[in-house]
């Protein structure tokens, strides 16, 4: 009986000193509080949409892109810059269309609303773009609003909604609009100053 009172109690002392020397352990970051640092005059931004799925109305399809884009920031808070798209659409009535573009876009970073660690921001783009089924360029315009958490001081996770407008530039054609919701990242790179 001695032997087992004394067996509890060093295996209590054993697991008692177990669990108050849990190692640390490194998790990753979410967040960074950057404030009005990554988006100052003179800034860039590199990055894109990685997934972006979107609903045709006209042509009833679904559709998922890529779109790179590149920007300079002109002042605090808005940049301007080039994107581009790549993407695939699916009927159930028709054969798969891949699509492509490029657009020069606005995006501005709203000071309202902002947290330390992120941005609401609206973007806007005016392009040209193309599909594997069609001859003739497209005029292709969008408007989206999204937000922006940083991650890092110079890397953010960006979720944005939008609207897309195309028209094929030949007679008679279709317009073609429908909504988008879109995941990816962008990259925060300092100016010169």
């Amino acid at each position: 009986m001695k032997h087992l009172s004394l067996f509890s109690v060093l295996l209590l002392a054993v697991i008692f000193s177990a669990s108050a020397q849990q190692p640390e352990v490194n998790r990753p970051q979410t967040s960074a509080n950057v404030g009005m640092a990554p988006i100052q005059q003179g800034n860039w931004i590199v990055g894109g949409s990685l997934g972006s799925l979107g609903y045709s109305f006209e042509g009833e399809s679904f559709n998922i892109n890529l779109n790179p884009r590149a920007g300079y920031f002109v002042s605090d808070g808005l940049a301007v810059g080039l994107g581009a798209n790549v993407g695939l659409a699916t009927s159930p009535d028709a054969d798969n269309v891949w699509t492509y573009g490029v657009a020069p876009f606005v995006r501005y970073y709203f000071g309202q609303g902002s947290s330390a660690t992120g941005r609401f921001f609206g973007q806007g783009e005016v392009g040209i773009a193309g599909s594997s089924i069609g001859s003739g360029a497209d005029l292709a315009f969008g408007i989206g609003a999204g937000y922006a958490h940083f991650i890092t001081q110079s890397v953010a996770l960006e979720a944005m909604v939008g609207y897309n407008y195309s028209k094929a530039t030949v007679a008679n054609a279709n317009a073609q609009s429908g909504l988008g919701v879109s995941l990816g990242f962008q990259i925060y790179l300092p100016g010169q100053r």
